[in-house]
């Protein structure tokens, strides 16, 4: 899942940005809301954490604008600001959830698991299909009750590929969720993941449920269509 992080605190920032990444996510970071706004117009982000009182255009302020231009991102408030009445104006406006500083990173990581599973409207931690199951939670996944050990990359794309089961991804697509604006890696990248994540997912096992679509890119389907 790719995430933006406006934070103006630039340590802060940059703790935030490296645990999420550690997570396994794709994280943008930027240090005021005019900047998050040309991030969030750039591309497509999965959910958004927001400082509120940031230079140039402020947390209320961009959340207002990404809503009144029909930008349903999910937002967690992260703030210092701790009165009734901020948390009320900011849910008000379209915030998923507002979380107060100082605050653990336990909390916030659970709260981020939440936030992205209601952008693709799945109440449980758990994605299955046939007999692969993967838990974003304790970042477990198993096949047939084998346990599978995943890199953090691997991890998130086979979580994009779950959350998208029967939908053909193209590449670009693949690439815009897994990877930010600083990657400088080869153009073949999704090529070379999806070969590692096949070996660990598919090979051991008659099934396959990673399939490629010539000139498309992937899906995840329990069915091959030859396609």
């Amino acid at each position: 899942m790719r995430l933006l992080v406006a934070e103006d605190e630039k340590n802060l920032n940059k703790l935030i940005s490296k645990k999420l990444i550690a997570e396994g996510y794709s994280v943008d970071s930027c240090f005021d809301g005019e900047e998050a706004k040309d991030y969030l117009a750039a591309a497509s982000f999965d959910g958004v954490i927001l400082d509120i009182m940031m230079p140039r255009m402020d947390g209320l302020a961009l959340l207002r604008h990404m809503r009144g231009h029909g930008d349903l991102t999910p937002v967690l408030f992260l703030t210092a600001r701790d009165a009734v009445e901020d948390k009320v104006t900011g849910l008000d406006l379209g915030a998923s959830d507002y979380l107060v500083k100082p605050f653990s990173f336990a909390e916030l990581m659970a709260r981020i698991r939440v936030l992205t599973r209601k952008n693709t409207q799945t109440a449980s931690a758990v994605y299955q299909l046939s007999d692969l199951q993967l838990d974003t939670a304790s970042r477990k996944v198993s096949r047939g009750g084998v346990p599978i050990s995943l890199s953090a990359k691997e991890f998130s794309l086979l979580e994009y590929l779950m959350r998208n089961q029967g939908v053909v991804l193209s590449r670009e697509k693949i690439e815009n969720n897994l990877w930010n604006f600083d990657y400088e890696g080869g153009t073949n990248a999704v090529d070379v993941y999806i070969r590692y994540l096949r070996k660990k997912v598919d090979e051991p096992f008659d099934k396959k449920l990673i399939h490629t679509v010539r000139g498309v890119g992937y899906v995840l389907r329990e069915e091959d269509l030859n396609i």
